[in-house]
């Protein structure tokens, strides 16, 4: 069964950690993101999951705040356990910067 509270790490050495999911599926945490930055940069973040007795491996969605610009990213994905126990998180995401005027708003997604 996969449980979304930990650490986790992606291919690009950025990594988020998820301290908590409440009774109702929902959990906060904080994103590190290292993978294009000379330093650390940590941002929080906050989503759903559908809750674990429902589903062994369980779809989720969050939202990060970047704390170092004015985008916010959305995730959502589920939690597999692999044939070696594993479990592995796979995502989609989209990324929205800040336009500063509508007809800029094509290009900021």
């Amino acid at each position: 069964q996969c449980i979304l509270t930990r650490c986790w790490v992606n291919d690009l050495g950025s990594n988020m950690t998820i301290t908590n999911v409440n009774a109702k599926g929902v959990f906060t945490g904080i994103y590190y993101m290292s993978a294009t930055m000379k330093k650390t940069e940590e941002s929080p973040l906050q989503g759903f999951q559908h809750l674990p007795n429902l589903l062994i491996q369980p779809t989720f969605g969050f939202t990060i705040h970047w704390s170092f610009s004015d985008s916010i990213t959305v995730f959502t994905g589920q939690c597999f356990v692999d044939d070696d126990g594993k479990e592995v998180l796979k995502t989609m995401w989209l990324l929205r910067p800040h336009a500063d005027k509508l007809r800029n708003n094509r290009n900021a997604t």
